[in-house]
């Protein structure tokens, strides 16, 4: 039965998602030159995920879908275990964000200028200004009113465990006094790891946990603790055989 899949995969689905994977750039981009990239910067690629995933023969379940606000900003976090947390994130979360995602992804052919026409923002750790630059984009689209989505560890993994929690994400949600949402993600390892090049058929799983409200009184121990809180949140809902944090070079890397 795999190597039916595997034949599908190969000769029908992957040919027809990469044609539609460049129409939802091109689309993204000429809606979003027109005018209203909240809309264009959204929706196009949630249908794309969703296109995504049904032709995969992938299904999703998505839990804790009432712990959040639809009127509220978030910063989301969550738990990046490969390339398919974009997919079931993206379609299935079922909130308007903009990504907070590495700047190299910006050269990727087509869908780096959408993510940029969009609005999704490029984190640059080049330097002090950089940073700094990336820090007022975030500040701008969350006092707007929309969300962010963060993948704290700013790595995939290579075991399917997770790696520590950088703080960025962190000190953003405490500037603007804005809950952190914390979110598992289950099964998109097993789906595509890091070092696979083929695509297995597994189910997704995104579970959403509460929110974690932000603290009055900001120093360095009460940042530590809710980075702690979203952690364990976090890590709670993985499959018991990835629970346990494992070391993970490419987080030492700029």
């Amino acid at each position: 039965m795999k190597y039916l899949y595997y034949t599908y995969e190969i000769c029908i689905a992957l040919p027809i998602l990469l044609v539609a994977t460049i129409l939802t750039a091109l689309v993204t981009t000429a809606g979003c030159t027109l005018g209203n990239a909240h809309f264009w910067g959204y929706y196009p690629g949630r249908i794309w995920s969703k296109i995504v995933c049904t032709l995969l023969l992938i299904r999703v379940r998505v839990e804790g879908r009432e712990n959040i606000d639809r009127k509220t900003s978030y910063v989301f976090v969550a738990n990046h275990q490969g390339a398919f947390d974009i997919f079931l994130v993206y379609g299935y979360l079922g909130r308007n964000f903009k990504w907070l995602m590495k700047k190299s992804l910006r050269k990727i052919p087509f869908v780096g200028k959408a993510c940029a026409d969009a609005g999704h923002i490029f984190v640059d750790h080049s330097g002090p200004k950089k940073i700094m630059e990336t820090i007022q984009q975030a500040e701008k689209v969350l006092k707007e009113g929309t969300s962010v989505v963060v993948f704290p560890e700013g790595a995939r993994t290579f075991t399917g465990h997770m790696g520590y929690f950088k703080k960025g994400a962190f000190q953003l949600a405490y500037e603007l006094q804005l809950p952190i949402v914390p979110m598992t993600i289950n099964g998109s390892f097993r789906i595509l790891p890091r070092t696979g090049k083929i695509i297995h058929c597994h189910p997704l799983t995104l579970t959403i946990h509460k929110p974690i409200l932000p603290q009055a009184v900001h120093t360095p121990e009460t940042l530590k603790e809710t980075m702690q809180e979203a952690y364990r949140a976090v890590e709670s809902g993985l499959e018991e055989g990835f629970k346990g944090m494992r070391k993970n070079e490419d987080q030492e890397r700029p």
